[in-house]
Parts: structure tokens; sequence; C-alpha cells
């Protein structure tokens, strides 16, 4: 610090916010962007953000207004200006205002300062916002209490068009609209909200981005309504994308793929091959729980990689338990098939 005084004297403390923001966004922001670490922590992956200009430009066609109410540094406006949609962009926070003009600098954007509950613009054919996730270093779960309070965006821009990003983990049950989940390279990054009229009828989706390929699931595909998918495990057992856990559509996906469920209940699959692009592990044997020990020894594992859903087990506390010397990677999903608490022992994890 006492360097950067040196070469910048009172704007030490900004370059070195910076420089910070900067190397914590390597890969994700454009390394000429101004941003703090704030911005850049909170920022949107790009690829989500594109996907979300595609279904904007889907549901209201070519040369549509779009007003980014919580624009923050600007990284929403990049991909909508790409995308060929007009934009503008607008915070409450001054300071954030000057950066996205800059980021933006040359793209046709409008920025300005305003408060996302006071409508400051006319003729926009759809609203995006970003509420603050978190209120003294804590996680708001209460759509009520994000910053600006979902209620209160509704409230303001009534009858509007609108797409509301999220934290993955709200509660969406009472939303009339679309809830659409992405997930970037196996990380949940967000929920976004979409009003009706931006729906298209759907609304559940899962967006799952892994290593710039996009598969796209919603509530329209086939989940075998009535049936009971639980059966006995397959070849292999999968865990499911968490976009997909999150969004519902468990059952949808596994109706796509040709995979079956271990229990009605719970979101790990089965089946005789693990989907492409994704991973899964090669099922060995059921034990129960108070066997596993004795089990994983006589399969000469050492190295385990643990999944648990339905079971309260902690991975690292059951790891220290099972006290492994073999030579063997393994891995061990903890589960509850009907009532019964279950370890099914497989295989290091394969990918297809």
């Amino acid at each position: 610090m006492a360097t950067l005084r040196k070469h910048f004297g009172d704007f030490g403390r900004a370059v070195a916010e910076l420089a910070g923001a900067r190397r914590s966004a390597v890969g994700k922001l454009p390394q000429d962007w101004l941003m703090c670490q704030e911005s850049a922590q909170q920022t949107t992956p790009p690829a989500v953000s594109a996907e979300r200009a595609r279904r904007l430009k889907t549901a209201l066609g070519e040369n549509v207004i779009v007003h980014d109410v919580t624009c923050s540094i600007g990284t929403e406006g990049h991909e909508l200006i790409d995308a060929g949609l007009r934009y503008l962009g607008s915070d409450l926070d001054f300071s954030r205002t000057l950066m996205a003009a800059h980021n933006l600098q040359g793209k046709n954007a409008l920025i300005f300062r305003a408060d996302a509950l006071q409508p400051a613009s006319r003729g926009a054919d759809v609203i995006i916002a970003d509420p603050a996730r978190r209120a003294g270093g804590k996680r708001i779960t209460n759509p009520a209490q994000l910053l600006p309070p979902l209620p209160s965006l509704l409230d303001a821009w009534i009858n509007q068009p609108l797409a509301v990003k999220c934290a993955p983990g709200l509660d969406f049950s009472e939303w009339p609209g679309l809830v659409s989940i992405a997930s970037v390279d196996g990380g949940v990054k967000e929920a976004c909200l979409y009003t009706t009229d931006l729906a298209d009828g759907e609304t559940r989706e899962a967006i799952v981005i892994k290593d710039g390929l996009i598969d796209r699931i919603t509530n329209f595909e086939d989940d075998a309504t009535g049936q009971d998918l639980a059966a006995a495990p397959g070849e292999f057992i999968i865990d499911p994308d968490g976009a997909i856990v999150r969004a519902g559509l468990v059952r949808h996906y596994a109706v796509r793929e040709q995979l079956w469920m271990l229990d009605e209940r719970i979101a790990y699959l089965t089946g005789n091959r693990i989907p492409e692009g994704t991973s899964g592990f090669r099922f060995i044997e059921e034990v129960p729980l108070k066997k596993l020990k004795s089990a994983m020894a006589a399969h000469d594992a050492g190295a385990v990689e643990i999944l648990v859903r339905g079971v309260d087990v902690d991975p690292d506390q059951l790891r220290k338990r099972l006290q492994l010397k073999g030579t063997k990677a393994m891995s061990v999903v903890i589960t509850r098939i009907g009532s019964r608490g279950v370890a099914l022992i497989c295989g290091p994890r394969e990918r297809a």
C-alpha cells in the first residue's frame, strides 16, 4: 500500500481495490474494465447474461429497449447490446454508474443515476433488476427483504415485462411466471424470475452451461406424470446438475435421458449410461450404513468421494470414521430409499 500511495497519492487505496477486483475477475470480465471487489464478486457470468438476452429477444423481438435498473458496472448491458438490444442502465450508486459508463463506452449505452423503485424512463420494453442478496454479510432468504424488495419492484413497475435476478435458494413457489435457474460448470449461479409475458407459458427452466455448451430443459418436457419412476440401481448413479434439481425438473431430465429414480422423493438418478457431457458413478453394491466401513475396507478403498442427500450425514465426519487405508479411489452415495438410509458403493467419478 505504501508503494501505491507513493505513486498514486490519495488514490492508492482505490488502485489497490481495482487491482484486487481485476484479479478476482480474470476469465470473467475484461481486464480493462473499472470495478470494485463487491461488484466483481456479484457479477453475473457473461454466458448467463447472454442466455437472458436471447430469451428477451425471442419474446419481444428485435430492437427492444431494455432498462437495467440496477446496472452496477454494466455486465448485463455488455451482453444485451451485443445481442442487438437497446440498453438503458441506471443505479442508485453513482460510482457504479461511472464505472458502467466507462465499461460500456462505444456501445451506445445510456447510463444514469436513479432509484430502482422510482421509474425514471419511458418507453422501455422490459425491466431488468438484480436486487442485493446480502445484508450485513448475511444471505437474504426472503424475497421481501431483498434490496430493493421484490414486492416493491413489482409495484414500481406494474404491468411492465420484468426479469429479476435472485439467489437460487429463495422460495419461488408463489411466483406466477417463469423461474429460470442457471449453472455454469457445475455451480448454480442464479435464479431469474420472468413475468408471464416473457415466459412463453413455461414455469420452470434449468440452463446448464458447461465447457461453453448450453443445455436447456423446461417443464414442457415430458415428466411421465402419474408413473412411478423409482426402481433398483442400474449400472450408474447420476447426480443431476444443481440447476436441474433447484428448478424441480429431475423427473423431466430423467425421462429425457432414459434414466430412472432411486426414490421418488430424492434427486439422485440411475441408469445404464451416463448422459453425454456429464458425469456419474459406476454402481458396485448397496449396503446398510452400519456396514459401510467394513464394506469399504473389503473393496480396498483409499480416497473416496462422498455424496449425501436425504440422510443426516456429514461427509467429512463420515470420511474420518471410515479410516480408509486402501489403494483404490472410490465413491459412496449416501441416500434414502423408501424408509431406509443406505450407502451405494461406486467406482470413482466417470465422465461421458
